[in-house]
């Protein structure tokens, strides 16, 4: 049936194809319900694999992490072409530009920067598994999130046959079941005025076995005069080649992508005005309405593929969507503000670039000639605007939508201290690749501080960041944060040399600012006036006052609530950088503060500029901020987890003690046929350990997963030990902290 192998055809469709031919999504799922087993038998009916090594291969876990641990851990990018064979007279082949995306927690963020280049996603369900946690939160980003129109596939239906030996009634049911229950979550979170959905009966949902190579949908089985019971009659026989011939597992994903996925202009419709805060009538935002290749270049990079059989050279991979990418432009970044040059252009295949001279509208790309960080908007760079205040107010993409927070860490320090600098930048580049990681420098002990999602993402950095630079890494740590809450009474402190004051105070941010920051509608790159609407219209804040935010930092906001003040642009970087430095250690523990509004009310600024330094004005400033935190009622805050088990019956009991013991709380036990669904949270520094815990009360039976639900104060009655550990942890000292240490700094009037 395939008439495309080589890549010049590839490059064709992908330049002057014909856009209601060409299908851009993702393949989603729980960790090992399937996804790389099943995207093996595209890859074979591309003719890129041979038929016998599909269903084995797992040709895009190429990775040599990916093998040695039987997971993807990194999106693979695969351009396929296909012709329809209910359509042998058409000629002009569909191509499909494919995302294998990670099912484990630790890589959601692979998961969320591949939907935002897709208009459609495959949601796959094992049979036996059912809808898990990770299958929850990957159709709230693939469908609510980014607005990509799913299909079903539910895998291993062999498994209710010969492991389970349900009757056919049984496994109909079962699927029945699956299917329900991801239509409601579909439900809760598609389009307002949509009818996105999965149902059987239209063809938009798919059953079979990956490992058996079988699938067929409604119109699959009608048009061979077969029924399910077929299936059942020829596992009876061990005859499951016939169903690997008959009922080849390619041709029912191939047509539930032509058939339900939208092609590119179809869902700019919809999608552009939800992922784009632009003017939908400019020039610009009809353009990318239409996915016109004719309009102004603008796109957007989505993926750093840092490639280790290259020396970690990056890769950027992304979309374009409107306008024409040619090898030749330059790129004007719009978060970062700098211009590159291209060096290399073309589209990914798995670990190399086909190269492609130009990359219309409505394709995916891969560049090489410089780094930057995923998620940033990029327009031609003979297109940005001379006017500074008109450049400043070039609209980007909404932030990249991440379903975890960084609450894990781990010290890593150079084996040799002359290459402090080298891990600096090889930390930094990984970092710019997944931003769902963080870092930063602990300037006493010399030690880089790596925080992820959870121990297992934080093992896969340090083992990349070690084969760059050799280092010495400390054991996981849970990452916690500082908040206050209540308004603290107004400081006055001065600068050492007496020359500098200030006045201010701190008070708890409102949920939805810290929302609205969170989802990145609220950031410091952006227009005052752009940010002073949406808090206006959104949070309901004063005009004037959301005009005078000079910093947004990690959840945090300062505000200059002076009126007249002279000199402040003199001091203005260093008082950021100031209220940053003391953000990321805070007063109690030295953890992440979060949630802070800090307004400074009065400030004098000496006039000589000698008197004026970074020593000088951090000081004065870190100081009443230290001041206003212990005034205002500070506490720990530990990351939540919620945990979804999925176990057999009789063994719930067992799962909820190991909860409750874990200071955990149940919230639903939901029978499901032979299992029980326990779902609940758990603090996330009771996860480290607990998955040896549950294997071991239920005999390896249970499928489990988590993902991060939210901060909430550590239990008054461990509080305090908490704070002490963690300050002896860190080499400050055993005693809970207090306004003792900064009281020189107290401006009194004489």
């Amino acid at each position: 049936m395939v008439k495309v192998k080589n890549p010049e055809e590839i490059a064709r469709l992908v330049t002057s194809g014909s856009y209601d031919k060409k299908r851009i999504f993702s393949i989603t799922a729980h960790i090992d319900h399937g996804k790389t087993t099943a995207t093996d038998y595209l890859l074979r009916r591309a003719g890129l694999m041979r038929e016998e090594d599909a269903g084995q291969l797992q040709m895009t876990d190429s990775d040599d992490e990916e093998q040695e641990r039987g997971i993807t851990i990194f999106t693979s990018v695969v351009l396929l072409a296909f012709n329809d064979p209910r359509n042998p007279d058409d000629e002009e082949p569909y191509i499909f530009q494919l995302n294998d995306t990670p099912g484990h927690i630790s890589f959601t963020g692979e998961v969320s920067r591949a939907l935002r280049g897709s208009d459609g996603a495959i949601i796959l369900v094992d049979a036996l598994e059912g809808v898990m946690t990770q299958t929850e939160t990957n159709i709230r980003l693939a469908v609510g999130e980014e607005l990509c129109k799913p299909v079903l596939f539910i895998n291993k239906v062999d498994r209710l046959i010969s492991e389970l030996k349900l009757s056919p009634k049984d496994t109909y049911a079962k699927i029945d079941d699956i299917t329900k229950q991801v239509n409601e979550l579909i439900k809760k979170v598609r389009p307002a005025d949509s009818d996105w959905g999965a149902d059987f009966a239209k063809n938009s949902v798919a059953v079979g076995s990956a490992k058996h190579g079988w699938g067929f949908t409604y119109e699959i089985l009608k048009e061979k005069g077969l029924t399910p019971i077929t299936v059942f009659e020829k596992y009876n026989d061990g005859d499951i080649q016939w169903l690997r011939e008959n009922l080849p597992l390619d041709e029912p994903m191939l047509r539930m992508v032509v058939d339900h996925l939208p092609d590119p202009i179809s869902a700019a419709k919809y999608r552009i005005p939800h992922l784009w805060g632009g003017d939908m009538n400019s020039e610009l935002g009809q353009a990318l309405a239409k996915s016109d290749p004719k309009g102004p270049l603008y796109g957007m990079i989505t993926k750093i593929f840092l490639d280790p059989k290259r020396n970690y050279q990056a890769t950027l991979i992304g979309r374009v969507f409107s306008g024409t990418f040619d090898q030749t432009d330059s790129i004007y970044l719009v978060g970062s503000r700098t211009a590159n040059r291209v060096k290399r252009l073309g589209v990914m295949e798995i670990t190399d670039i086909l190269d492609i001279p130009k990359i219309p509208a409505g394709n995916l790309f891969a560049l090489y000639g410089f780094i930057c960080p995923s998620g940033e908007t990029f327009i031609h760079a003979d297109a940005v605007p001379k006017d500074k205040d008109e450049k400043s107010k070039i609209p980007s993409f909404e932030k990249i939508h991440y379903a975890c927070k960084a609450v894990v860490s781990r010290s890593v320090k150079p084996q040799d201290p002359h290459d402090l600098g080298k891990l600096g930048e090889v930390v930094e580049k990984w970092l710019q690749a997944d931003p769902t990681a963080e870092f930063r420098l602990d300037k006493e002990s010399k030690e880089y501080i790596l925080s992820g999602i959870d121990p297992l993402q934080i093992e896969i950095l340090v083992k990349r960041i070690n084969n760059q630079v050799k280092i010495d890494i400390g054991e996981p740590i849970i990452v916690y944060r500082e908040k206050i809450t209540q308004k603290s009474k107004e400081f006055h402190t001065k600068s050492s040399n007496a020359h500098n004051r200030i006045l201010l105070y701190i008070e708890p941010l409102d949920e939805k600012t810290e929302e609205l920051i969170d989802e990145g509608k609220i950031t410091d790159l952006q227009n005052e006036k752009e940010r002073a609407q949406i808090l206006r219209e959104e949070a309901g804040w004063d005009t004037k006052e959301a005009r005078r935010i000079v910093d947004v930092f990690k959840g945090n906001l300062l505000v200059n609530g002076t009126s007249g003040l002279q000199r402040f642009d003199r001091v203005k970087n260093d008082l950021i950088s100031a209220f940053r430095s003391w953000l990321s250690e805070c007063i109690i523990a030295k953890e992440p503060a979060l949630g802070i509004k800090a307004t400074f009310t009065d400030m004098v600024i000496h006039e000589d500029p000698r008197h004026t330094q970074y020593a000088q004005t951090a000081g004065m400033a870190y100081s009443a901020l230290a001041l206003s935190m212990l005034n205002a009622e500070p506490h720990l805050f530990e990351p939540i987890q919620r945990i979804d088990v999925k176990t057999p019956q009789g063994t719930e009991g067992a799962i909820n003690s190991i909860i409750n013991k874990h200071r955990g709380r149940i919230n639903n036990v939901i029978p499901e046929g032979e299992y029980v669904r326990v779902q609940g949270q758990i603090p996330a520094a009771e996860i480290i350990g607990i998955a040896d815990e549950i294997r071991s009360s239920t005999q390896g039976r249970a499928f489990f997963g988590y993902e991060f639900k939210g901060f909430e104060k550590v239990p008054p009655s461990l509080e305090e030990e908490v704070i002490l550990d963690i300050r002896k942890r860190k080499g400050m000292p055993i005693e809970m902290p207090s306004s003792k240490s900064f009281e020189r700094f107290i401006y009194k009037r004489t």
